[in-house]
């Protein structure tokens, strides 16, 4: 083995980013190269993604990186999930929608009255949310595009097909579209045909470590390279790639991926399809080398920046490190209030929303910023040590540790009051796990590295120690 680079883009809810890795047998080094912001835009017809501004963004990163590391051996994408963009002929139909728009609301209804959802969790082993891809193209068949297309891409492999012309679905994202068998890990078209979806438009699955293809020579141009780069699937679903690198020992441990979401739960080799975890709204996700993310999704730290956009535009001026400090030093009871919720998943203003809710239940609504803040962070934590828990009699799992990775590991409030609530340490960092993750996942398919997932993680422990927090009584 010998020591590398690669290059990782994150394509994140609000940002992304591209990072060169630079991997080795004792080596573990990251170097962000390009930011870019990811702005969501409202058009008479919905909430959309701005696909091309994101592109732009990641070719300018990527410009970067072979600026920086010339004999770069691979490029690997990641995004967050559910969400994608139709073709036809290799165009684009249209600017793929957000998975906040409400036009999901229409799929569901029209999803449900031909396959319940408890024959849905039979066979896809997902929980529900409103914007499963399943309910988009429930809702898309409404409006014509449908039935033009012949490919669907996910915003991952989207990126992939621009830089390379090859239609792929990475299965790690594909197990989140609600059209994946859970025990087979193929596309159930079965279930697809039912639903009234075109078959036809499922690409070619691959696995994490795969080769897609190499750089077209437009895309080289556009990097200034005249390599033909490849690349390389990675845990293409923002988690699936965030738990390759939780420094844990998985049989004792849960996780928690604290972003916009909070993605609570635990690393099985099997899925779990009971009533129960039905029921409890538990998820079965691929992850990296056919493991299972056994895990509920709670709202996450959305809460909180959507809390301060509504004030900014007020506005106020908001120091997000002053205001948590503030947060920190509350003595007031403050609600804790049902962080799962749906009235919390669209954007707008989410403190009158957590002061409707605390009026209807009768709870103490807060007075201030730091108030409301504290209120959230109480909120989140409680829910979190609540959805741990849940995944630890669901799944027969003795959890003795909490992991909390990426932007929320960085909370300390959050990791503090988490090991409070849960009774149990927490250990925070790393921050960047994702893009580890991703990194890590085309090293080892480089060569750079090798072993499983457990010698991935000693390599990741090795390199970012985590902070530890031990719950207070």
């Amino acid at each position: 083995m010998s020591t590398g680079a690669v290059a990782a883009v994150d394509l994140g809810a609000t940002s992304g980013r591209v990072i060169v890795g630079r991997v080795g047998a004792n080596e573990l080094d990251l170097e962000t190269v390009g930011r870019f912001p990811n702005r969501p835009v409202e058009t008479v017809n919905g909430l959309h993604w701005d696909l091309l501004g994101l592109y732009r963004g990641v070719v300018g990163g990527l410009t970067e990186a072979v600026r920086s590391e010339p004999q770069i051996a691979s490029i690997g994408i990641d995004s967050w999930a559910v969400d994608y963009g139709l073709f036809r002929g290799g165009r684009m139909l249209g600017t793929p929608f957000h998975y906040r728009d409400e036009r999901s609301a229409a799929g569901v209804e029209a999803t449900h009255a031909v396959v319940p959802f408890e024959e849905l969790y039979r066979r896809n082993g997902l929980q529900f949310l409103p914007f499963n891809t399943v309910y988009q193209l429930a809702a898309e068949k409404h409006g014509g595009l449908l039935d033009l297309a012949d490919t669907m891409l996910l915003v991952p492999d989207l990126i992939g097909y621009f830089l390379t012309g090859e239609s792929v679905a990475e299965r790690t994202n594909a197990s989140t579209t609600g059209l994946l068998d859970v025990s087979t890990g193929e596309w159930d078209t079965e279930l697809a045909s039912r639903l009234g979806i075109p078959t036809g438009i499922l690409p070619r699955l691959v696995g994490a470590g795969e080769r897609v293809g190499s750089l077209l020579p437009y895309a080289r141009r556009e990097l200034g390279t005249d390599r033909a780069i490849d690349v390389v699937a990675v845990g293409s679903h923002d988690t699936a790639s965030a738990v390759v690198a939780v420094p844990m020992q998985a049989e004792s441990a849960a996780y928690i991926s604290c972003g916009t979401w909070g993605l609570v739960g635990v690393e099985l080799e099997t899925p779990v399809l009971t009533d129960a975890a039905r029921e409890a709204n538990f998820t079965n996700e691929g992850g990296v080398d056919g493991r299972v993310r056994f895990l509920h999704n709670v709202m996450g730290l959305w809460l909180l920046s959507e809390s301060v956009r509504t004030w900014e535009r007020g506005g106020d001026t908001i120091d997000l490190p002053t205001l948590l400090a503030a947060a920190a030093d509350v003595t007031a009871p403050v609600a804790v209030f049902d962080a799962n919720d749906p009235r919390f998943i669209a954007p707008g203003d989410m403190p009158e929303r957590i002061a409707e809710w605390c009026r209807e239940n009768g709870a103490p609504v807060p007075a201030s910023h730091a108030e409301f803040a504290r209120s959230i962070v109480e909120s989140l934590a409680q829910a979190f040590a609540d959805a741990v828990h849940t995944a630890a009699e669901l799944s027969g799992r003795t959890v003795e540790s909490i992991h909390i990775v990426g932007g929320g590991s960085l909370n300390e409030l959050l990791c503090q009051l988490t090991a409070d609530r849960s009774g149990l340490p927490v250990l925070a960092g790393p921050v960047e796990a994702t893009a580890i993750g991703n990194v890590l996942v085309q090293a080892r398919a480089q060569g750079f590295v090798e072993g499983d997932l457990e010698a991935l993680r000693a390599l990741v422990a090795q390199a970012f120690a985590p902070s530890r927090f031990a719950p207070r009584a």
